[in-house]
């Protein structure tokens, strides 16, 4: 069966997209084999769809005291924490891909807190859920906790940037209650050619 996109906006149409908005969802195509529903929800309203993936890219494709596989551990478990269907699934298959661990985003996503990931990771996994969840409560201690990990100015910036960019991110997706992939589900599962 199926799955339906998105189910209260209307999704446009490749062939009636503007160019660069339609070529960049083709590379995404070419690339996975698919092309995410993200994509097609957001291309409804264009400028917000080019400043959502320009903000996008500018957190996830940068290299930084963060791994891309703990940006995507950040991804994972606060929206697990925003109920975000969409980014659980989608962000799980990226993350067990970058990790090379089948088993990670589910334990991530379930409870961090109990994953097989190292005591940095979970510090910042501590302060990225006090951002997306109650970042009002956020002090000098949190920076404190994190300094004590090794991790910099510049990467604090990114843990908040990355939970507060996707609680955006796992809004969007609730209110058009957009859907996963069928293939993201098993994306990182298996190794490749099965």
């Amino acid at each position: 069966m199926t799955q339906p996109i998105a189910n209260r906006f209307p999704t446009p149409s490749l062939d009636k997209l503007p160019e660069d908005i339609r070529t960049r969802i083709l590379t995404v195509q070419e690339k996975s084999g698919f092309v995410p529903n993200v994509f097609l929800t957001l291309a409804y309203r264009p400028d917000e769809f080019r400043a959502f993936f320009a903000y996008h890219d500018a957190l996830m494709e940068k290299d930084s005291g963060l791994t891309k596989a703990e940006r995507e551990m950040i991804v994972v478990a606060t929206s697990a924490a925003n109920q975000c269907q969409y980014c659980v699934i989608a962000h799980g298959a990226i993350l067990r891909i970058r990790a090379k661990s089948p088993v990670i985003a589910d334990q991530i996503a379930v409870n961090y807190r109990k994953a097989d990931i190292a005591p940095r990771q979970r510090a910042m996994l501590d302060f990225a859920m006090k951002v997306s969840r109650s970042a009002e409560e956020v002090s000098e201690a949190d920076f404190a906790a994190l300094a004590a990990h090794g991790f910099s100015n510049d990467d604090v910036w990114d843990i908040a940037a990355v939970a507060a960019f996707f609680a955006l991110s796992n809004r969007l997706a609730n209110v058009t209650a957009m859907r996963p992939n069928e293939e993201f589900y098993l994306m990182g599962r298996l190794p490749k050619g099965n």
